[in-house]
């Protein structure tokens, strides 16, 4: 006879959420998920433990608890604009702006305005204390890929080099990386999908609630 075995929760909004026995809960936006270059996946932490036996849990006769399984939370957030996404989990924040509201066409310099978006960047990375910041840049699949991965280097310098000005701390080391047309985050065929994958991302761990 098969032992009955209680299933995960899900439910489906603008982000789906799914929590387990253990606490755990995760959510993600539907589609048009955030790049996760290699090595950047946030690590999750053990599950809590729990008393199968306890009576507050309310199994049904004969139940018994799914294996224990962590997920990580996930809450997307993008300006009216589209100009600006800020995505955070349990274990880190990202900030994605897209090239156009940094830079001009084909180019690394930033404005001014451009600056100041930088700017409130830090200032949610100041209140995080962080140790390491990573400041990835990304292009569309127009022109050469030998010209993307240059290009979205070049950007990403640009931004790092403003959040250390800002930030002006010795103790925060950046991990800076341009990967071109790599891990696009929508359609390279149509411009708005272009548009959203021409960016430049910010990633710095959460290490206060």
């Amino acid at each position: 006879m098969t032992t009955p075995r209680l299933p995960l929760a899900l439910g489906a909004a603008t982000l789906l959420l799914v929590t387990n026995l253990y606490g755990a809960t995760s959510a993600r936006a539907d589609g048009d998920d955030p790049s996760v270059p290699p090595g950047t996946e946030p690590s999750a932490s053990a599950p809590v433990k729990i008393d199968p036996t306890d009576p507050d849990l309310k199994l049904p006769e004969g139940a018994t608890l799914a294996a224990p399984k962590v997920l990580d939370i996930k809450s997307v957030v993008e300006d009216q604009s589209g100009d600006e996404r800020r995505t955070d989990t349990n274990t880190d924040v990202t900030f994605a702006l897209q090239a156009e509201v940094l830079f001009s066409k084909d180019s690394a310099k930033l404005s001014e305005a451009a600056k100041a978006r930088i700017g409130a960047i830090a200032d949610e990375i100041r209140k995080q204390n962080p140790t390491q910041v990573r400041v990835f840049g990304f292009t569309d699949n127009l022109g050469t890929s030998a010209h993307g991965d240059v290009l979205s280097r070049q950007r990403a310098n640009a931004v790092q080099g403003v959040l250390d000005q800002d930030l002006n701390d010795p103790n925060i080391t950046f991990d800076v990386r341009g990967y071109g047309e790599q891990y696009p985050i929508a359609d390279n065929s149509t411009e708005e999908g272009r548009k959203k994958n021409r960016r430049v991302e910010v990633t710095f761990p959460r290490t206060a609630s």
